[in-house]
């Protein structure tokens, strides 16, 4: 199978291209490599993918119309894998044209290949985030989203509307996967475990946001994947509902407080965390917490790690891949 790997140097996608890879798929990883985070990072994981003899790499922004309808008329792809965005809720109060040109533009032309070029199925990462300050938890599917309290939450409500709409259209399959709080080695410097471990081994504060009253459903980044590849397995039928379209949480399904992630981080690392307590961020949530039996359901698999090996997995890449 020929997939199509969009954020192939970034975190999840750097994992998914290497899991169907190991796979025996042949994938196109697509990146821009933009600077929101260190750009080494992000070649390094692209390193790890160039040995394959089955990738291939296309620096592309999603953005560009021309290039992406090129992309998709030379490869004849048999799946995508939309991996790619603009991540980050407090940076789209910074910055919100990066989200508009990724999420919402950059999306569209991911659409329109899929459309033109018969991909036999989209799987897309939204997020979490669209259950904004949901008052049920868990959250389920089935639950109401108008209500995001951030612009990346927006277009990612966006990207599920959108895809229904082409997946109405056109017939074609089309997954939208929402992830929670994912870690794990090679992660996003800006996400909070890998800031809390830099400061942590480095004897500096750490920000603790709602003076630590907040609760996270953190899931490791194998298990994320895990979900990915088996839903990219299960499309549904094209003739299939109103749309052959569908959205599926994955998530560890056990929010854990902040004091007790810190806690963990603390074990791991032998190092006590010196805290700045802060107020709530805007466009931050009091909890995440995912109810995963749709994806249970559809695919077998539930998310297995535990946060406590998950953290340590990360600590121990962090020290080699930093030399701490």
């Amino acid at each position: 199978m020929k997939v199509l790997v969009t954020g192939a140097a970034g975190f999840i996608g750097f994992y998914l291209a290497r899991k169907l890879l190991d796979a025996g798929h042949y994938v196109v990883g697509l990146d821009n490599l933009n600077d929101y985070y260190d750009v080494s990072l992000k070649q390094a994981r692209l390193d790890e993918l160039t040995p394959y003899p089955a990738f291939r790499f296309v620096r592309l922004d999603l953005a560009d119309r021309q290039g992406m309808a090129a992309l998709f008329a030379s490869e004849g792809f048999d799946q995508v894998a939309h991996m790619a965005a603009q991540a980050g809720v407090r940076y789209s109060l910074e910055n919100p044209h990066a989200y508009v040109d990724s999420n919402l533009v950059g999306f569209v032309n991911i659409l329109e290949g899929c459309r033109h070029h018969a991909v036999k199925h989209l799987v897309y990462a939204s997020s979490s985030s669209v259950y904004g300050e949901n008052g049920k938890t868990p959250f389920a599917e089935t639950d109401n989203v108008d209500h995001p309290v951030s612009l990346y939450a927006a277009t990612k409500k966006s990207n599920e509307l959108m895809a229904d709409t082409y997946s109405h259209l056109y017939r074609f399959p089309a997954t939208g996967l929402r992830f929670f709080t994912v870690y794990g080695p090679w992660g996003r410097p800006d996400m909070a475990l890998f800031k809390f471990v830099r400061a942590i081994l480095a004897g500096e504060p750490i920000d603790v946001y709602n003076h630590g009253d907040m609760a996270r459903d953190f899931t490791y980044v194998d298990d994320i994947v895990e979900g990915v590849v088996r839903v990219m397995g299960v499309p549904l039928a094209a003739s299939e509902g109103p749309a052959p379209h569908r959205i599926f949480n994955i998530g560890r399904g056990q929010p854990v407080q902040l004091a007790d992630f810190i806690a963990a981080i603390e074990q791991v690392t032998g190092r006590s965390a010196v805290r700045n307590m802060m107020p709530m961020q805007p466009g931050d949530v009091p909890v995440t917490w995912a109810d995963t039996s749709a994806l249970l359901a559809a695919t077998g698999y539930r998310p297995q790690v535990a946060l406590a090996d998950g953290v340590r997995r990360f600590v121990d890449w962090y020290r080699r891949y930093y030399r701490v």
